[in-house]
């Protein structure tokens, strides 16, 4: 049985209301102009026939799943290097672990949530315990998978594998982040996670904006609270941010696009100069961006925290932008989460 998604809305790839003045890191310019949009997996989708071309020790392992994914192009460029388990990401990931012992290079590709949940046990067996070099790549994270509903909505995926040993986990806030993300997972040897979105993302950063796995990036300065996000959140706390400037407050935001192994000196200088933290993240409360910072924040300098994210609950099937109002995922949320913090600060 074929597992494809409908893909409405991918094909968008610009937002009138994406206004917001940004200062793109590395690129010393201001756009004020609607910011063009494009999903990560897209990203992901031209890094990896890049790579295709250049190392051909890179495979690509599917779960029927391919024109979703991405992956598909590489599946036509490469054939003999491309590998469709079906509808079986168990497999997926057994296959992808023996192709790694054999000094492959495998990113097996799927929904997050299946390649996380239904394949847990392959990726802690398999791959994180035998230290093995599998790429897994979940496209189609958090809330804004929009009418698939709550069954292909992975909010609970970092949690799932943060916990595992050796493992990586990258979250990134645009294409082009995820195409350097490919890139750099391809290079280092591990289990790595790239976490990716079937919506289209405002592109907030520039091919020669730095990026380094395991390195956050301050998008925005402030020195009155420090938001720190990952993926889909960024574009929302820099909208966050815009608002709360209006009142006087100066909110710093930092872009955590890798939350293992997470930046730990950017969150306790954050801490330290701004003495109140909130994360945003799409993914639940428990276990995700929010726990991971602050795990660092209280062992190292506790502050005041905030945390906003899907509130132990399951998702369900609606528009991108009226799912994050209905889970207070917007940047007025996080505004609001600042000026809470803010109180206990004082």
């Amino acid at each position: 049985m074929a597992r494809q998604s409908a893909d409405k809305g991918a094909g968008r790839e610009s937002d009138p209301g994406a206004k917001l003045e940004v200062n793109r890191p590395g690129e010393g310019i201001t756009a004020e102009a609607p910011l063009p949009k494009k999903a990560t997996r897209d990203g992901y989708g031209e890094a990896i026939l890049i790579l295709g071309e250049k190392n051909p020790q890179v495979v690509v392992l599917d779960a029927d799943t391919a024109s979703s994914t991405r992956s598909g192009a590489f599946a036509k460029k490469f054939p003999e290097r491309f590998f469709n388990v079906g509808v079986s990401e168990h497999d997926l990931i057994g296959v992808a672990a023996g192709l790694a012992s054999s000094g492959k290079i495998p990113f097996a590709t799927a929904y997050s949530i299946f390649i996380t949940g239904k394949a847990w046990d392959q990726i802690r067996h398999s791959v994180c315990y035998s230290n093995l070099n599998v790429k897994i790549v979940g496209s189609h994270a958090g809330l804004v998978t929009g009418s698939d509903g709550a069954t292909h909505q992975a909010l609970e995926d970092i949690a799932l594998l943060r916990c595992l040993p050796r493992m990586k986990i990258i979250v990134p806030c645009d294409a082009i982040e995820a195409k350097k993300a490919t890139f750099q997972a391809a290079e280092i040897y591990g289990p790595v996670y790239l976490r990716l979105t079937r919506e289209p993302l405002p592109i907030l950063t520039a091919e020669e904006s730095p990026f380094q796995i395991g390195k956050g990036e301050i998008f925005r300065q402030g020195k009155d609270v420090a938001i720190i996000a990952c993926g889909t959140m960024v574009w929302e706390s820099l909208q966050a941010a815009e608002i709360l400037s209006k009142e006087g407050i100066q909110a710093r935001v930092i872009n955590l696009h890798t939350i293992k192994p997470i930046d730990k000196e950017k969150i306790i200088q954050a801490a330290k100069e701004c003495g109140a933290v909130v994360t945003a993240e799409e993914h639940q409360l428990y276990g995700g961006l929010g726990s991971a910072v602050a795990e660092v924040v209280v062992k190292e300098h506790p502050v005041p925290m905030e945390m906003v994210g899907v509130n132990d609950r399951f998702g369900e099937s609606g528009e991108a932008e009226e799912l994050l109002r209905n889970y207070g995922l917007k940047a007025a949320n996080i505004a609001s989460a600042c000026k809470f913090v803010l109180k206990r600060k004082k």
